[in-house]
Protein backbone atom coordinates (compact mmCIF):
# COMPACT_ATOMS: atom_id res chain seq x y z
CA UNK A 1 0.00 0.00 0.00
CA UNK A 2 3.07 2.24 0.95
CA UNK A 3 4.57 1.20 -1.91
CA UNK A 4 1.90 2.75 -4.76
CA UNK A 5 2.09 6.00 -2.62
CA UNK A 6 5.81 6.17 -3.18
CA UNK A 7 5.54 5.77 -6.81
CA UNK A 8 3.00 8.22 -7.26
CA UNK A 9 4.14 10.87 -5.19
CA UNK A 10 8.08 10.93 -5.77
CA UNK A 11 9.07 12.87 -2.53
CA UNK A 12 12.42 14.62 -2.62
CA UNK A 13 13.07 14.76 0.99
CA UNK A 14 14.60 11.63 2.59
CA UNK A 15 12.54 10.15 4.56
CA UNK A 16 12.86 5.96 5.24
CA UNK A 17 9.84 3.95 4.65
CA UNK A 18 9.07 3.31 8.36
CA UNK A 19 8.58 7.19 8.64
CA UNK A 20 6.30 7.28 5.54
CA UNK A 21 4.24 4.47 7.29
CA UNK A 22 3.80 6.38 10.00
CA UNK A 23 3.12 9.46 8.96
CA UNK A 24 0.28 7.99 6.86
CA UNK A 25 -1.37 6.22 8.82
CA UNK A 26 -1.75 9.24 11.24
CA UNK A 27 -3.20 10.42 8.29
CA UNK A 28 -5.21 8.06 7.10
CA UNK A 29 -6.50 7.05 11.27
CA UNK A 30 -7.03 10.73 12.27
CA UNK A 31 -6.96 13.40 9.10
CA UNK A 32 -10.29 11.16 7.18
CA UNK A 33 -11.66 10.03 10.75
CA UNK A 34 -12.08 13.80 11.08
CA UNK A 35 -13.17 14.35 7.50
CA UNK A 36 -16.03 12.21 8.35
CA UNK A 37 -17.31 14.34 10.86
CA UNK A 38 -19.85 17.27 10.50
CA UNK A 39 -18.03 20.08 11.39
CA UNK A 40 -20.23 22.96 9.95
CA UNK A 41 -23.46 24.61 11.46
CA UNK A 42 -26.30 23.14 9.53
CA UNK A 43 -24.69 20.06 8.15
CA UNK A 44 -25.09 16.64 8.85
CA UNK A 45 -22.84 12.87 8.84
CA UNK A 46 -24.74 10.32 7.68
CA UNK A 47 -23.35 6.46 7.24
CA UNK A 48 -23.64 4.20 4.93
CA UNK A 49 -21.72 1.43 5.42
CA UNK A 50 -18.02 1.77 4.46
CA UNK A 51 -18.79 5.42 3.86
CA UNK A 52 -19.76 9.04 5.68
CA UNK A 53 -22.05 11.73 3.66
CA UNK A 54 -22.13 14.84 4.55
CA UNK A 55 -25.22 16.59 3.56
CA UNK A 56 -26.20 20.33 4.33
CA UNK A 57 -23.77 22.06 1.93
CA UNK A 58 -24.64 23.33 -1.57
CA UNK A 59 -22.55 20.30 -2.99
CA UNK A 60 -22.76 16.93 -0.76
CA UNK A 61 -18.78 14.87 0.50
CA UNK A 62 -18.31 11.63 0.48
CA UNK A 63 -15.58 10.45 3.18
CA UNK A 64 -14.73 6.71 2.78
CA UNK A 65 -12.66 4.19 4.06
CA UNK A 66 -9.20 3.55 3.58
CA UNK A 67 -10.32 0.12 2.20
CA UNK A 68 -14.15 -0.11 1.15
CA UNK A 69 -13.77 -4.11 1.47
CA UNK A 70 -16.14 -3.75 -1.49
CA UNK A 71 -16.01 -4.57 -4.97
CA UNK A 72 -18.32 -6.02 -8.00
CA UNK A 73 -21.98 -5.01 -8.14
CA UNK A 74 -21.86 -4.44 -3.94
CA UNK A 75 -19.55 -1.27 -4.55
CA UNK A 76 -21.56 -0.23 -7.72
CA UNK A 77 -24.35 -0.14 -5.65
CA UNK A 78 -22.93 1.74 -2.73
CA UNK A 79 -21.46 4.64 -5.55
CA UNK A 80 -24.81 4.89 -7.34
CA UNK A 81 -27.03 5.22 -3.95
CA UNK A 82 -24.81 8.35 -2.88
CA UNK A 83 -25.48 9.96 -6.54
CA UNK A 84 -29.21 9.10 -6.61
CA UNK A 85 -29.34 10.33 -2.74
CA UNK A 86 -28.26 13.56 -4.23
CA UNK A 87 -29.83 13.87 -7.52
CA UNK A 88 -32.85 13.71 -5.69
CA UNK A 89 -31.72 16.80 -3.79
CA UNK A 90 -30.63 18.53 -7.18
CA UNK A 91 -27.13 18.82 -5.39
CA UNK A 92 -23.34 17.94 -6.88
CA UNK A 93 -21.28 15.34 -5.16
CA UNK A 94 -17.65 14.89 -4.20
CA UNK A 95 -16.45 11.99 -3.59
CA UNK A 96 -12.50 12.73 -2.25
CA UNK A 97 -10.23 9.20 -3.06
CA UNK A 98 -6.56 8.79 -2.52
CA UNK A 99 -3.96 6.88 -4.55
CA UNK A 100 -3.55 4.60 -2.13
CA UNK A 101 -7.61 3.70 -1.62
CA UNK A 102 -8.75 -0.14 -1.94
CA UNK A 103 -10.30 -1.86 -4.22
CA UNK A 104 -8.04 -0.12 -6.44
CA UNK A 105 -10.74 0.09 -9.04
CA UNK A 106 -12.49 2.49 -7.71
CA UNK A 107 -11.50 5.50 -9.69
CA UNK A 108 -13.03 3.27 -12.70
CA UNK A 109 -16.13 2.75 -11.42
CA UNK A 110 -16.76 6.11 -10.33
CA UNK A 111 -16.48 7.47 -13.85
CA UNK A 112 -18.43 4.99 -15.06
CA UNK A 113 -21.47 5.84 -12.27
CA UNK A 114 -20.75 9.53 -13.67
CA UNK A 115 -18.58 11.31 -11.85
CA UNK A 116 -16.02 13.34 -13.13
CA UNK A 117 -12.19 13.48 -11.85
CA UNK A 118 -10.56 16.73 -10.89
CA UNK A 119 -7.11 17.90 -10.91
CA UNK A 120 -4.95 15.24 -8.68
CA UNK A 121 -3.25 17.10 -5.52
CA UNK A 122 -0.41 15.62 -3.61
CA UNK A 123 -1.10 15.15 0.15
CA UNK A 124 1.91 16.31 1.80
CA UNK A 125 2.37 16.26 5.50
CA UNK A 126 5.25 18.18 7.60
CA UNK A 127 6.32 19.11 11.45
CA UNK A 128 4.37 22.66 12.24
CA UNK A 129 7.34 23.19 14.84
CA UNK A 130 9.96 22.71 11.58
CA UNK A 131 7.46 24.89 9.80
CA UNK A 132 7.24 27.81 12.41
CA UNK A 133 11.17 27.43 12.68
CA UNK A 134 11.89 28.58 9.44
CA UNK A 135 12.26 32.43 8.96
CA UNK A 136 9.81 34.10 7.25
CA UNK A 137 10.69 35.37 4.17
CA UNK A 138 11.34 39.60 4.21
CA UNK A 139 8.19 41.10 2.26
CA UNK A 140 7.94 44.19 0.37
CA UNK A 141 6.81 47.25 2.72
CA UNK A 142 3.56 47.38 0.45
CA UNK A 143 2.59 43.53 1.62
CA UNK A 144 1.05 42.92 5.24
CA UNK A 145 -0.12 39.75 6.08
CA UNK A 146 -2.84 40.21 8.81
CA UNK A 147 -5.93 37.57 9.93
CA UNK A 148 -9.63 38.19 9.24
CA UNK A 149 -12.67 37.64 10.79
CA UNK A 150 -15.35 39.94 9.36
CA UNK A 151 -17.88 38.29 6.39
CA UNK A 152 -16.70 41.43 4.39
CA UNK A 153 -13.23 40.36 3.85
CA UNK A 154 -14.01 36.78 3.81
CA UNK A 155 -16.57 37.66 0.78
CA UNK A 156 -13.26 39.32 -0.75
CA UNK A 157 -11.33 36.32 -0.38
CA UNK A 158 -14.03 34.69 -2.67
CA UNK A 159 -13.62 37.38 -5.19
CA UNK A 160 -10.34 36.90 -5.20
CA UNK A 161 -10.18 33.56 -5.98
CA UNK A 162 -12.53 34.04 -8.44
CA UNK A 163 -10.34 36.60 -10.68
CA UNK A 164 -7.59 34.35 -9.83
CA UNK A 165 -8.82 31.05 -11.12
CA UNK A 166 -11.76 32.56 -13.79
CA UNK A 167 -14.78 31.08 -12.42
CA UNK A 168 -17.36 32.13 -9.43
CA UNK A 169 -16.25 31.22 -6.59
CA UNK A 170 -18.51 33.17 -5.28
CA UNK A 171 -19.66 30.47 -2.46
CA UNK A 172 -16.61 30.34 -0.94
CA UNK A 173 -18.01 33.58 0.79
CA UNK A 174 -19.87 31.56 2.85
CA UNK A 175 -17.69 28.55 3.24
CA UNK A 176 -15.39 31.00 4.81
CA UNK A 177 -18.17 32.40 7.02
CA UNK A 178 -19.11 29.03 8.13
CA UNK A 179 -15.76 27.98 9.35
CA UNK A 180 -14.57 31.22 11.10
CA UNK A 181 -17.86 30.90 12.81
CA UNK A 182 -17.04 27.45 13.48
CA UNK A 183 -14.19 28.21 15.91
CA UNK A 184 -11.68 25.67 14.29
CA UNK A 185 -10.29 27.79 11.44
CA UNK A 186 -7.94 31.27 11.03
CA UNK A 187 -8.01 32.87 7.78
CA UNK A 188 -5.45 35.33 6.71
CA UNK A 189 -4.91 37.32 3.93
CA UNK A 190 -2.09 39.47 2.43
CA UNK A 191 -2.80 42.56 0.84
CA UNK A 192 -1.12 45.91 -0.80
CA UNK A 193 -2.61 49.12 -0.79
CA UNK A 194 -5.70 47.30 0.76
CA UNK A 195 -6.28 44.93 -2.35
CA UNK A 196 -6.37 41.59 -1.13
CA UNK A 197 -3.32 39.96 -3.35
CA UNK A 198 -3.48 36.30 -1.73
CA UNK A 199 -5.72 34.14 1.34
CA UNK A 200 -4.77 30.97 3.25
CA UNK A 201 -6.33 28.82 6.22
CA UNK A 202 -5.78 26.66 8.72
CA UNK A 203 -8.49 24.45 9.85
CA UNK A 204 -7.48 22.75 13.23
CA UNK A 205 -8.70 19.32 13.53
CA UNK A 206 -10.39 18.82 17.11
CA UNK A 207 -9.05 15.26 18.78
CA UNK A 208 -6.14 15.16 16.95
CA UNK A 209 -2.42 16.37 15.93
CA UNK A 210 -2.81 18.06 12.79
CA UNK A 211 -4.38 21.15 11.14
CA UNK A 212 -4.97 21.19 7.49
CA UNK A 213 -3.90 24.43 5.20
CA UNK A 214 -6.01 25.70 2.72
CA UNK A 215 -6.06 28.43 0.08
CA UNK A 216 -2.44 30.02 -0.53
CA UNK A 217 -3.59 31.32 -4.20
CA UNK A 218 -1.88 34.40 -5.12
CA UNK A 219 -2.99 37.02 -7.97
CA UNK A 220 -0.34 36.35 -10.83
CA UNK A 221 1.24 40.24 -10.49
CA UNK A 222 2.17 39.20 -7.13
CA UNK A 223 3.80 35.65 -7.33
CA UNK A 224 7.25 35.17 -6.85
CA UNK A 225 7.64 37.75 -3.67
CA UNK A 226 7.81 35.10 -0.83
CA UNK A 227 3.73 35.59 0.06
CA UNK A 228 3.50 32.08 -0.08
CA UNK A 229 5.97 31.01 1.80
CA UNK A 230 5.14 33.54 4.04
CA UNK A 231 1.58 32.31 4.74
CA UNK A 232 3.06 29.45 5.47
CA UNK A 233 5.30 30.40 8.18
CA UNK A 234 2.21 31.96 9.96
CA UNK A 235 0.09 29.57 9.92
CA UNK A 236 2.67 27.25 10.91
CA UNK A 237 3.22 29.38 14.17
CA UNK A 238 -0.18 29.55 15.32
CA UNK A 239 -0.48 26.02 14.78
CA UNK A 240 2.48 25.56 17.12
CA UNK A 241 0.78 27.87 19.96
CA UNK A 242 -2.33 25.84 19.76
CA UNK A 243 -0.30 22.86 20.27
CA UNK A 244 -0.28 20.82 16.92
CA UNK A 245 2.07 18.49 15.81
CA UNK A 246 1.63 18.15 11.65
CA UNK A 247 0.65 20.48 8.99
CA UNK A 248 -1.28 18.57 6.40
CA UNK A 249 -1.68 20.07 2.75
CA UNK A 250 -3.38 19.07 -0.19
CA UNK A 251 -1.39 20.67 -2.53
CA UNK A 252 -1.00 21.74 -6.23
CA UNK A 253 2.15 21.05 -8.77
CA UNK A 254 2.32 24.51 -8.31
CA UNK A 255 2.67 24.56 -4.40
CA UNK A 256 3.67 21.06 -3.76
CA UNK A 257 8.13 22.17 -4.51
CA UNK A 258 7.68 25.24 -2.29
CA UNK A 259 6.81 22.75 0.55
CA UNK A 260 9.05 20.08 -0.54
CA UNK A 261 11.71 22.39 0.27
CA UNK A 262 10.65 23.58 3.48
CA UNK A 263 10.93 20.13 4.30
CA UNK A 264 7.16 18.54 3.82
CA UNK A 265 6.86 15.05 3.12
CA UNK A 266 4.37 13.82 0.20
CA UNK A 267 2.82 10.21 1.40
CA UNK A 268 -0.15 9.71 -1.19
CA UNK A 269 -2.35 11.86 -4.01
CA UNK A 270 -5.91 12.83 -3.51
CA UNK A 271 -8.36 13.19 -6.37
CA UNK A 272 -11.88 14.06 -5.99
CA UNK A 273 -14.38 13.00 -8.21
CA UNK A 274 -17.63 15.41 -8.54
CA UNK A 275 -21.13 14.32 -10.00
CA UNK A 276 -23.36 17.09 -11.14
CA UNK A 277 -26.68 16.97 -11.94
CA UNK A 278 -26.29 18.56 -15.04
CA UNK A 279 -23.83 15.89 -16.28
Amino acid sequence: MIAVALCQTRPVHDADQGQLASLLSAYDNQVRAAEALSRSPGTSAEPDGPIVRIVGRDQGFVSAAVDLALDGDELDALIVRQRDFFRARGESVEWKTRGHDLPAGLPERLIAAGFVPEERETVLIGSAADMAAELEPDLSGDIVIRPVVEDADLRRIADLESEIWGQDLSGLGADLIALVGGGNAVVFVAEADGRIVSAAWVVFLPDTEFAGMWGGSTLAAWRGRGIYRALVSRRARLAVERGVRYLQVDASDDSRPILERLGFVAVTTTTPYVWKPDA
